[in-house]
């Protein structure tokens, strides 16, 4: 076989589209949104490069338009999570010895033809399934999922490169094996991006995957899956299938070859997770690998010289956008008491001018939320706002289920720190803001950092060094990804690694070599040329006379 020492293509970020009005882009992504809308699809699982059906198909429907049929997908059983896992395991014979610069190629290649020619399918899908307008979706079913695979395959090589020293004599280097047996991805439905990370970060290094995604983002998981196929990914290497979290679990967490866990979604899930595992742990061939990303309450803290526009901008746009249905969403806001009247009116001319409404209208700042579970939750939350004599809504509070699942961009003013919309994740458009005596500002810096469970994202808005070097270390461990003058979302993959600690996860930080790692072992091997003829080392021998 012939070999070589290759360098990969220089990894960089995605140019962003505008879809500006006019352009062609724009107009090649309305027609494909009007063509994917026109049809019902069948969206079976794939399983051992086949696919699988079966006879319980499961509705697909617009959340901005929940009455209109985007088609069923197959739902299936403990027998299609074993097959699954069956069917990985068999590819993993050839796939853990396949040459990794064609691992990488697979993967390169996918990140092109989703650049290329699949990028307004992914993305319609992407607006159409999970309701998102056309920028949030090129920002993630585009340029993130790309950014993931072609710095995955950097990450990949530099990891390769990290090798130990070599004394007189002998040679040492690391090689990097797959885990021993498969790995569970489990995705959410709020990012595509993610969801195409987590089974095929793993599987660039050599790992192969059973993977489930979100019922709500299956739409967007096939159009992956169709990609990857096309790529050249091997049949068996990542086998997707639609079953419910339980059915799933029970059979892999108790299976002996269960060798990772690649997760994003609630923290709740991943603590069960976690000890479902530890409890199942001598089952095990090995000890499983979890790496998981999950909830956040995540924060923006303005100190009085806090520039006021630049905090409303940051306020609207980190709670508002994709509906707040992001991890790293800004949820909650201390705001000092002498610039609280300026924000507060910089704010509500811009909140004015916000339309919602659904996806196909480009115009629309706002979109419906995922699903109705997910609006009866926040309209709870609103609602408790509204009697309650501990908060105040002053913005918006109005919702709407009865063509699609749209809540009015919410801001509650709470009169106590510890109102439970500043401490509780809600996963939608509700902003909460606590006004604080500006003299307080290190005491309220403290109740900050002990609100709630999570360790996400937070920002913080200043003109004061002093005080920026201040909050900055005060709230280092209150925040995985901290942004200075800036909203708490939109970490850029190769720029900000993105990831929590504390309730949040376990700060791995997706489309970085510290999660990559994650999915690789190492075996360290020292060679010897000339090898010892004697067993006593030098000290043994007698004294000479």
């Amino acid at each position: 076989m012939p070999k070589g020492i290759f360098n990969v293509p220089v990894a960089k970020n995605e140019p962003v589209r505008t879809y500006a009005p006019g352009s062609d882009e724009r107009k090649k992504l309305q027609a494909k949104l009007a063509e994917m809308r026109s049809v019902e699809m069948e969206l079976p699982m794939v399983i051992g490069g086949n696919e699988v059906t079966t006879d319980r198909r499961k509705r697909i429907a617009p959340p901005h338009d929940h009455k209109h049929t985007l088609g069923y997908f197959s739902e299936g059983d403990a027998s299609h999570v074993q097959m699954a896992i069956d069917a990985a395991l068999e590819a993993r014979k050839e796939w853990a010895n396949m040459g990794w610069q064609h691992r990488a190629a697979i993967f390169l290649k996918a990140a092109d033809l989703i650049a290329g020619p699949y990028r307004d399918k992914m993305n319609a899908a992407t607006m159409l399934g999970q309701g998102k307008n056309a920028f949030q979706a090129e920002i993630d079913s585009a340029c993130e999922i790309i950014d993931f695979l072609r710095f995955g395959v950097k990450c990949m090589t530099e990891i390769y490169e990290i090798q130990p020293e070599s004394a007189a004599g002998i040679w040492n280097y690391n090689e990097y094996r797959p885990l021993e047996g498969f790995v569970f991805a489990l995705t959410p439905f709020n990012f595509t991006a993610i969801a195409g990370n987590l089974p095929s970060a793993p599987a660039m290094m050599g790992n192969v995957v059973v993977w489930k995604p979100s019922n709500t983002a299956v739409y967007s998981a096939a159009v992956i899956m169709e990609v990857l196929r096309e790529a050249g990914l091997p049949a068996g290497v990542v086998n997707l299938v639609h079953v419910s979290g339980p059915v799933a679990g029970d059979v892999i967490f108790n299976h002996a070859e269960f060798a990772g866990i690649h997760f994003t979604g609630s923290t709740e899930v991943f603590q069960r997770i976690w000890k479902t595992i530890g409890e199942n742990i001598y089952k095990y061939k090995s000890y499983p690998r979890i790496v998981g990303e999950t909830g956040g309450k995540d924060f923006i803290f303005a100190d009085p010289t806090a520039d006021p526009q630049s905090l409303a901008v940051a306020m609207l746009r980190g709670a508002f956008e994709y509906q707040g249905q992001k991890c790293s969403a800004a949820s909650r806001v201390y705001v000092p008491e002498s610039i609280w009247d300026e924000v507060k009116e910089r704010f509500g001319k811009m909140l004015a001018t916000v339309k919602m409404g659904p996806v196909e209208d480009f115009t629309n700042f706002v979109n419906a939320v995922i699903d109705e579970k997910s609006f009866d939750k926040i309209a709870a939350y609103i609602d408790g706002a509204k009697k309650s004599p501990d908060a105040e809504v002053i913005f918006g509070g109005g919702c709407d289920k009865s063509v699609g699942y749209f809540v009015e961009p919410t801001v509650i003013l709470a009169k106590k720190p510890d109102y439970v919309t500043m401490v509780e994740e809600i996963f939608g458009p509700v902003l909460t803001v606590f006004v604080y005596e500006d003299e307080k500002m290190d005491e309220t810096m403290k109740v900050l950092d002990k609100t709630s469970i999570y360790a996400l994202t937070g920002a913080i808005f200043s003109q004061n060094r002093y005080n920026i070097e201040k909050m900055a270390k005060f709230l280092e461990n209150s925040a995985g990804n901290f942004y200075i003058n800036d909203k708490p979302t939109g970490a850029v993959v190769g720029q900000q690694p993105f990831g929590g600690s504390r309730g949040s996860g376990t700060n791995d930080k997706a489309g970085s070599v510290f999660n990559l790692l994650r999915w690789t072992s190492i075996r360290t091997v020292k060679e010897t040329f000339v090898s010892p003829k004697d067993y006593l080392y030098p000290n043994f021998m007698p004294d000479q006379e």
